[in-house]
């Protein structure tokens, strides 16, 4: 038995095949509820590892989802509009998400919750960084490298482009996002955070025309949200003033 179920790659049901034959004899479990038992365990065993496999293929840097991010923090995000985005329809309408504000404020956060909701749903999702991304591409000189780059960021159900204007991006940058947002425009789902705002993207992309397109295929079937206020790294934080040390005063002897 052993062998036949590792020949036809029963897994789980090699690890609890005998658990199962004793539960059988105690609770006098038909063939029927035996059979369908032991599948149940397989399908929900192999579920579990697709999703490891879509969580570590993800790369998100670090796991926090929707119900840890603390929306009375920040009352300018109504929490019933941000919950949509955890919804199939965000995916299969291939819909796109800004989130714009200083560091700290939560972006990232709230990307990383939605990300994690598409994984948990089966959805394919990739995050990476507008650096390095860049990093990777340019590191490629030849064409048919850096489309190996892209291909899977091209393909997956969602995007997160985390940090745009965070650091000073050379005029490739613009170009490169364009093909991204572009080619998943209308399609795929796609979240990018930046701590610039809109009006900003000429200069941070080097060309205005090039940000007009992009901000123009991600607003078509997308949003914006601004962030405000202080950073959350800082909001247990208490500003201590600090007073000098008093100077001894000299004295003179004799």
């Amino acid at each position: 038995m052993q062998q036949l179920m590792t020949r036809l790659k029963l897994a789980r049901v090699r690890d609890v095949y005998e658990a199962w034959l004793e539960r059988a004899a105690q609770d006098g479990l038909s063939y029927r509820d035996f059979l369908e038992g032991l599948l149940h365990e397989e399908i929900l065993a192999r579920e579990e590892n697709q999703t490891r496999r879509r969580l570590k293929g993800a790369g998100f840097p670090f796991e926090k989802t929707i119900e840890q991010f603390d929306f009375t923090y920040r009352p300018e995000l109504k929490k019933q509009v941000i919950v949509r985005y955890l919804e199939d329809s965000f995916i299969t309408a291939g819909e796109s998400v800004v989130f714009i504000g200083p560091a700290g404020l939560g972006k990232t956060h709230l990307s990383v919750a939605i990300g994690l909701k598409m994984v948990e749903r089966g959805y394919t999702v990739r995050f990476i960084t507008v650096q390095a991304l860049l990093n990777q591409v340019l590191a490629r000189r030849d064409l048919e490298a850096r489309q190996r780059i892209l291909k899977p960021l091209l393909a997956c159900d969602l995007l997160i482009l985390d940090e745009l204007g965070y650091l000073s991006h050379p005029v490739d940058v613009g170009p490169l996002l364009y093909e991204l947002i572009a080619g998943r425009y209308e399609h795929k789902a796609t979240i990018l955070t930046s701590n610039k705002s809109l009006v900003e993207w000429s200069r941070v992309l080097h060309d205005s025309a090039l940000a007009a397109a992009l901000i123009d295929r991600l607003m078509h079937h997308g949003e914006v949200f601004y962030l405000k206020g202080e950073s959350y790294r800082l909001k247990d934080k208490r500003h201590v003033a600090v007073s000098p040390e008093p100077v001894a005063e000299a004295t003179s002897g004799g």
